[in-house]
């Protein structure tokens, strides 16, 4: 047998990465009478047949899944947004931020269309935007699919891993691939001007072999729930929080609380204040959520 990783389930067969090639698998009958789920990124092995057909004996342990996209075993997620249709949307990127971390998943903020980054332009979102979500710790790519600027600096980032890309629809996440890997020849779709949103021009999830890595494009999305978690775990995912020193209560919620160091920092200057504003919203939604349970 042989050790591979599923890029794709469709019409009953699986298709697995394996030793330089992808094969044609078939299940085993145990799985097929287990009703057991596949997803892309599970780590198989595989009994080869005949050409490049097999058949999928075994499956390891997940290290991790997302629910959307529906992806398994993922060791980063890149977070396309954009200079300029769409402008990006930072209560989604934080927000996205939070989904990918809470899953143990490394994220990658990416930064497209930087050839049409502009200051002064109210349509357009200046390159350097995004540059504080650097300053307080997470990777930033800035990049254009059309000049190809930054584009080998993100293959380095992919080989080796397993990565996803995520983000809302019109940020070129199918261009980026095709950049990345030319012979693919994604479907890309126009933004709308009406809307200056994004349709949604991939329609399902699978793996594809991107230089030395695995890549997923996945369908566009524009709004995610929070995972589940209680009130006072949601700071965890704000690292610059962690940095202002401590409060007067352990507890504290960073919002009326007495001698809070966050917002002693937010009122000088060392925290956005976009970022407090959606952790405040996103506050909200955990204790909504807290009640359901």
């Amino acid at each position: 047998m042989i050790s591979g990783i599923l890029l794709k389930g469709y019409s009953g067969f699986y298709y697995v990465f394996a030793d330089g090639q992808i094969w044609e698998c078939s299940l085993r009958g145990r799985f097929r009478l287990s009703k057991q789920e596949f997803l892309p990124g599970d780590q198989v092995k595989i009994l080869p047949g005949v050409g490049n057909k097999g058949t999928i004996e075994e499956v390891e342990p997940r290290r991790n899944s997302l629910i959307r996209p529906t992806i398994a075993n993922v060791d980063q997620a890149f977070l396309v947004f954009a200079c300029k249709s769409p402008v990006p949307d930072l209560n989604l990127l934080d927000r996205l931020l939070v989904q990918v971390t809470a899953a143990k998943i490394k994220p990658i903020i990416v930064l497209n269309k930087i050839d049409l980054g502009t200051h002064g332009d109210s349509d357009s979102f200046a390159a350097d935007g995004l540059d504080f979500y650097q300053e307080i710790g997470y990777d930033l790519l800035k990049v254009s699919s059309k000049t190809g600027q930054g584009i080998a600096q993100l293959q380095e980032h992919i080989n080796g891993k397993i990565s996803v890309l995520a983000g809302p629809s019109g940020v070129g996440k199918s261009s980026l691939v095709n950049a990345l890997s030319p012979g693919l020849e994604l479907k890309t779709g126009e933004v709308s001007k009406k809307l200056k949103r994004g349709r949604h021009t991939t329609r399902h999830v699978e793996l594809l072999v991107c230089g030395d890595g695995l890549l997923a494009d996945t369908p566009g999305f524009s709004s995610l729930f929070l995972p589940p978690m209680k009130r006072e775990e949601l700071s965890a995912y704000f690292p610059e929080f962690q940095e202002v020193g401590d409060c007067r209560f352990a507890d504290c919620l960073h919002q009326k609380e007495p001698d809070c160091a966050v917002k002693a920092a937010l009122e000088a200057g060392q925290i956005k204040p976009s970022r407090y504003e959606h952790y405040c919203k996103f506050l909200e939604e955990v204790i909504v959520a807290e009640r359901r349970y």
